[in-house]
């Protein structure tokens, strides 16, 4: 078992891994973790997959969660590993420290940025494995040689912006009126800002569903 076997086989349900660690005590892993790995979207096959998976398609609520549930549910079981999702609590597992352990790092607006997949970092879940794997080299936060910072300037509202807290209220009444409808339709403008973000291949139908759905919170 390796990392990169492990990567292979996170490919194949549509899924990369997003940095892993190994945890000691007072992380929050599970108990009997060795290595603990994060899991997120591997654009832009990840979104043609899910969509035409049965969670997508049977007009249920909450198809995202459950399709993670059912494919990650799969790697774990084949890798003898134990899955933990970020909506199961309270408690609920502390998926932001982890993401820090693994690799992200803090953006000049606050959220967490990623060496590959900028600020449209996220995770669907994460496996607690028994195993101690050995893990790539530390990635390094892209922000320090980002000349223009563009993620500064990009909110209409200043919602997300620099030394502040996520406004997150402001935010969706903008996005809910006639003047973030770009921001409904085409996702979050401080994340599409990214130069990172902008090589990720994150599709426009993605950010969609997932801005629809936060504006209905």
């Amino acid at each position: 078992m390796s990392w990169e076997a492990l990567g292979n086989a996170a490919r194949d349900a549509g899924l990369a891994l997003r940095g892993g660690f190994h945890p000691g005590p007072g992380d929050g892993a599970p108990e009997g973790c060795a290595t603990l790995v994060l899991l997120g979207p591997d654009e832009p096959r990840f979104w043609p997959l899910f969509t035409a998976s049965p969670e997508y398609r049977d007009g249920a609520p909450h198809a995202l969660d459950r399709w993670s549930k059912r494919v990650i549910g799969s790697l774990a079981s084949a890798w003898n590993a134990t899955a933990v999702f970020p909506y199961d609590g309270p408690p609920y597992a502390p998926f932001l420290a982890w993401a820090r352990a693994a690799g992200s790092h803090p953006s000049p607006v606050g959220l967490l940025v990623h060496e590959e997949a900028g600020l449209f970092i996220s995770f669907r879940g994460a496996l607690a494995l028994p195993q101690k794997l050995d893990l790539p080299p530390p990635s390094t936060s892209p922000c320090p040689s980002c000349a223009d910072r563009p993620c500064e300037s990009a909110c209409p509202v200043a919602a997300l912006r620099t030394g502040a807290d996520y406004d997150v209220a402001a935010c969706q009444t903008h996005t809910r009126s006639a003047e973030g409808a770009e921001c409904l339709h085409g996702g979050c403008l401080v994340r599409r800002a990214c130069p990172v973000s902008q090589k990720f291949g994150r599709l426009r139908e993605q950010s969609a569903f997932h801005m629809a759905a936060f504006v209905k919170d």
